[in-house]
């Protein structure tokens, strides 16, 4: 497996479990996704435990809890032309490099999509910030 090099702003191809099919019991869910990865923190054991939010074709039912992906931007990193959202009301968190990575649709030794731009992502991180602070996001462990 080619890993990419794990950083924060990474959109990674990977087996996201929502929080709802957490509670139906399952470990696996059946559609992997683009993700982004929010944090990337080195640990006392020397692994590294990331955190990723889901990239999904489904409007947001509060877009307090979303960033919609601009056309460009889905272009760069090869996503459908479908409008997509960039929630941050669930998250998942594992040991990098998991067993949850998928490669690429149609490039079977890639497993990134590239990098979001700067500006969004901070703004992904100063309103997942704002949203820590006033409710609790929804983080699935996944190891």
């Amino acid at each position: 497996m080619n890993l990419p090099t794990r950083r924060v702003g990474l959109v990674i191809r990977y087996n996201f479990l929502w929080s709802n099919e957490k509670a139906a019991g399952k470990q696996e869910t059946t559609k992997d996704r683009p993700a982004a990865i929010v944090v990337a923190a080195r640990q006392e054991s020397g692994e590294v435990r990331v955190i990723v939010a889901p990239i999904t074709h489904e409007p947001p039912v509060d877009s307090r809890d979303s960033i919609e992906i601009s056309a460009g931007i889905r272009a760069a990193l090869d996503l459908d032309h479908h409008p997509q959202w960039l929630r941050f009301d669930e998250l998942n968190r594992f040991t990098w490099s998991g067993y949850d990575l998928r490669p690429v649709p149609g490039s079977p030794r890639r497993y990134e999509y590239g990098m979001l731009p700067r500006e969004l992502f901070e703004r992904l991180r100063e309103r997942l910030l704002a949203r820590q602070r006033t409710k609790a996001a929804s983080i699935q462990n996944r190891d």
